[in-house]
């Protein structure tokens, strides 16, 4: 069985100050920088806050970004090397942390050695067979091909080309030997189950617990999950929810979606978040910074993995916008190192960590029953259940107390919970956990 795990997922190339774009192959400049050796600076950092495993984005090479990959099997010269990775992972382990890596199999750059052979040999390539191309029509290459929602720089892949599976999968292997524990698919709603269900058996045939996390952005995530052999999906429905009740002052709209994500806990437990390199950040998504405890006491009480995207823990801002480079504000380096740690940003860091505290003394919480016990516009509360114990999250967003009734037997464990179980009152903004363990 799988340990129950909270993740810290970090964007490398942003974390780390990276360029922009990597330097062309052969470039004076083009040296391997080490920055990956950094990275272990942080890990006592990360114990400290509790989390128990560690998501790096995109460190393979790539041409900008990372998700335009040009070799899989190598790091991002922009990063370091094979053997500084490794060291990470091995420093990670010491700590009891897992390492998960992004993978991206629905695409590649233009620079990738396969697709760059296609522009030099045209039909005479034996790589044809790796993308979509259609010769009959002009392009920029002289032919045209499918990329990745509109981004010529992102070629897509043939994913019925059994060889475009074996690589995958060979990529995969590379990395699980050399101590990777789970990987991030990117792009996976992109990509046809039953491809990504003939990788998953075969990594797992390699490597039985690997986690296999797929992004996945709306749909039937249960039927997604069981028709790829998928481990879980992001929960995107769920952190929509989360902040838009919040900023409308709408629990109903949670409700529903905690129901949604109720009965996908049935079958798999789903990866939460509030926020990640995609996203506006929370601090900055919330109109009302006072509501920020509300986000995180969902995400850290509810069922299902829950991931805490670097910086949000310092309460970083930034917003996400629809152009290109839309994501610089939001996959920047942290705001603090822990040596120069404010004073301001300390109340953030230890909610965090008490509420990470919380969900670790309680494993039972991945694959507890949730249920909406009550529900106003602006006040709710939330009940787990489990054979192991029972632990209840009340919320309240009104300028005005609000009523909320905790059942007998459960003692404070974070928020406002102060008093006695019965008939609670929560002050303004408010929220309280109570637990029965």
């Amino acid at each position: 069985m799988q340990r129950s795990n909270i993740w810290y997922h970090l964007y490398p190339l942003g974390f780390l100050g990276a360029e922009e774009r990597n330097p062309a192959p052969g470039a004076e400049d083009a040296s391997e920088s080490g920055r990956l050796r950094d990275l272990v600076g942080w890990l006592d950092y990360l114990v400290d806050l509790g989390v128990t495993a560690v998501l790096l984005g995109p460190v393979f090479e790539s041409e900008s970004h990372g998700y335009d990959i040009v070799d899989p099997f190598r790091i991002d010269r922009r990063l370091g090397n094979e053997q500084d990775l490794t060291q990470f992972i091995d420093a990670c382990h010491q700590r009891s942390l897992q390492v998960g890596l992004d993978v991206v199999f629905n695409h590649v750059g233009r620079g990738h050695p396969f697709f760059v052979d296609v522009q030099q040999r045209k039909q005479e390539s034996d790589r044809c067979g790796w993308f979509h191309i259609d010769f009959d029509q002009p392009g920029y290459d002289g032919f045209s091909y499918a990329n990745f929602e509109g981004h010529g720089g992102l070629v897509t892949l043939n994913h019925s080309n059994p060889q475009v599976l074996d690589w995958a999968v060979d990529v995969a292997r590379h990395w699980m030997q050399r101590g990777v524990d789970a990987f991030r698919l990117d792009a996976a709603y992109a990509i046809s189950t039953d491809f990504l269900a003939a990788f998953s058996d075969r990594v797992r045939a390699d490597k039985p617990d690997v986690t296999l996390i797929g992004e996945v952005i709306h749909g039937d995530y249960t039927a997604t999950v069981q028709a790829s052999h998928l481990t879980t999906v992001t929960q995107y429905e769920l952190w929509k929810a989360i902040w838009s009740s919040l900023n409308d002052r709408n629990f109903y709209e949670l409700a529903h979606a905690l129901q949604r994500h109720a009965e996908f806990c049935e079958h798999f437990a789903p990866w939460t978040f509030v926020g990640n390199h995609d996203t506006t950040r929370i601090a900055t998504k919330l109109t009302d910074s006072r509501l920020v405890p509300h986000a995180l006491a969902i995400l850290f009480s509810i069922p299902g993995m829950p991931a805490v995207y670097a910086g949000d823990e310092q309460g970083a801002e930034g917003t996400k916008y629809d152009r290109e480079g839309g994501d610089a504000e939001i996959r920047r380096p942290l705001p603090h190192a822990p040596a120069d740690f404010p004073g301001d940003s300390l109340p953030l860091w230890r909610l965090h960590r008490e509420l990470i505290a919380v969900r670790r003394e309680r494993p039972w919480l991945e694959q507890a029953e949730l249920h909406v016990t009550s529900l106003d516009n602006r006040a709710i509360t939330l009940e787990m259940r489990s054979p192991s114990g029972t632990l209840v999250v009340a919320l309240n967003t009104d300028d005005q107390p609000a009523p909320c009734n905790i059942p007998a037997g459960l003692a404070p464990a974070a928020g406002h919970a102060v008093t006695a179980p019965g008939a609670t009152e929560l002050p303004p903004r408010e929220w309280g956990i109570w637990s029965s363990t």
